[in-house]
């Protein structure tokens, strides 16, 4: 029986939690992930959690949130003015925010406070300096063909 190794095509469904068992995010009752291990398209923590998992074994991995997300950047939470935003946008904390670089890079933002004059964003993954618990279940394991 096959075991998931670097370069895989993996199926896994998945539920993310956080330590305090607050779920963030899951495939339950939807498809599960595809994607090639190895590849950098998930956090490292949930990839090195799949390696010799079999198909259809479950487990439970923690991973710590350097792992993860990493530690609250404190230079990506800047107090702006207010009149930095659209006119017509009446600001709420939770809401989110896109700002484009002048190379045109595009940066997800979240409101974390409103003040008379300003409002203070952040920058940062919202699960940024969390340590993250995810259920796995490995679906399908595929040898994937690498091509230069």
């Amino acid at each position: 029986m096959s075991q998931v190794k670097a370069n895989n095509t993996v199926k896994v469904h998945y539920t993310g939690k956080l330590s305090d068992g607050q779920v963030f995010d899951t495939s339950e009752g939807k498809e599960p992930i595809e994607f090639v291990l190895g590849q950098g398209q998930l956090i490292p923590g949930f990839e090195q959690g799949l390696i010799d998992m079999k198909v259809n074994e479950k487990k439970t991995i923690t991973i710590a949130k350097e792992e993860a997300y990493g530690e609250v950047n404190d230079q990506l939470i800047q107090e702006i003015d207010r009149a930095n935003l659209p006119q017509d946008m009446e600001p709420k904390v939770g809401m989110g925010l896109v700002s484009k670089s002048p190379e045109g890079q595009e940066m997800n933002l979240m409101i974390v406070e409103v003040k008379d004059k300003s409002v203070v964003i952040d920058g940062n993954h919202p699960l940024a300096g969390r340590d993250l618990v995810f259920d796995l279940e490995v679906v399908e394991i595929k040898d994937t063909e690498i091509t230069a």
